[in-house]
């Protein structure tokens, strides 16, 4: 019986680069080595996508992602059919912004009923998302409501560094009032955990500061550090978990990169995303820590610019669909959610 985790894999907006990097990586001899991919979408889409990219493979339909087959040089499509034939490329649709929803949220019912261990996820396009009817952040928040979990965090992964986010898709002034002790001890957990059960059984986690110098004794900011982040560090390490800080950020970022910690945690959005993208967006992945199952994503976006030219680089999506296979328990039985 084969081991590999069976994972969800949703195509994303239909007008965006989404459809050609995911048929192309379910196929790759890469991903089918350490997982069973069943991808939720629409057949005529991957079809025009698979006929890009020069992709040879047959299309099996199944109504449910417990009938796929996992052939050799076979996509398993559970199809929706939800986009117009001739829905153009590179342009927004509210179509295309609800079809988006709808993979996410089969995929998610499918992980909550134990069929699946993982799901990976290829990008959205916020702006569609939004005009279809579904006003969330991002799919982060989404995955969070369908699965009915409180609280989740936000990982980007790259072979250089990984970054957990205390907070997210939220004005830089609400992070900061919104970042408190709990908050910050749950984000560590989260990430501990993550990273335990990708092999790093005692993983090094740097936490850092708000603000320049980590406040410097109270030069900068108004002892946001003290009062804000030391208190939660402080638990986590009373835990057995090995967090140290915060330590200001600029500094934590490149000891990080050079291999003195296993793990950054950042406080807000821009903190952990610019580094990570400094390295390159194709060299990322997103991974959301403390749902029922693991989910991984691409760290780009919908790419409207060169959507079915066949020019996007499917190298992200595939390293998505290898960490899911990666964190993903080998069993159908569901890990306990982190929550809040």
């Amino acid at each position: 019986m084969n081991a590999t985790p069976i994972v969800a894999v949703t195509m994303g907006d239909g007008a965006g680069v989404g459809p050609e990097i995911v048929v192309e990586a379910v196929v790759s001899p890469d991903v089918l080595a350490v997982c069973r991919p069943v991808v939720v979408g629409d057949l005529a889409r991957l079809r025009q996508a698979a006929a890009i990219r020069g992709v040879d493979a047959t299309f099996n339909v199944v109504a449910d992602v417990a009938d796929a087959t996992f052939q050799d040089g076979v996509v398993d499509v559970v199809d929706l059919g939800l986009l117009p034939e001739d829905l153009p490329w590179g342009r927004l649709s509210p179509v295309a912004g609800d079809a988006a929803f709808q993979y996410i949220r089969v995929a998610c019912e499918a992980a909550m009923a134990g069929k699946v261990q993982a799901i990976c996820t290829a990008p959205l396009n916020k702006e569609a998302l939004h005009a279809g009817g579904h006003v969330f952040p991002g799919h982060t928040e989404m995955l969070a409501e369908l699965m009915g979990v409180d609280e989740v965090s936000m990982m980007l992964s790259t072979a250089k560094l990984k970054v957990v986010h205390v907070t997210t898709h939220v004005g830089l002034i609400d992070a900061v009032a919104r970042i408190e002790p709990g908050l910050v001890e749950r984000t560590i957990r989260r990430g501990n955990e993550a990273l335990v059960r990708a092999g790093n059984p005692h993983p090094k986690i740097g936490v850092a500061a708000i603000n320049p110098h980590a406040g410097e004794n109270g030069l900068f900011g108004y002892g946001e550090e003290a009062e804000k982040i030391a208190p939660g560090v402080e638990a986590a390490r009373a835990d057995g978990i090995d967090a140290v800080g915060p330590l200001p950020a600029d500094t934590l970022f490149f000891l990080a990169g050079r291999g003195d910690y296993d793990l950054v945690v950042a406080m807000y959005h821009d903190q952990g995303h610019g580094p990570v993208k400094v390295l390159g967006i194709e060299a990322g992945v997103n991974i959301t820590v403390g749902l029922p199952v693991i989910r991984t994503s691409v760290d780009h976006g919908t790419a409207f610019d060169i959507a079915g030219t066949g020019k996007a680089d499917v190298a992200s999506m595939i390293e998505a669909l290898r960490q899911a296979a990666e964190l993903a328990p080998t069993s159908g039985a569901m890990s306990q959610s982190q929550g809040a």
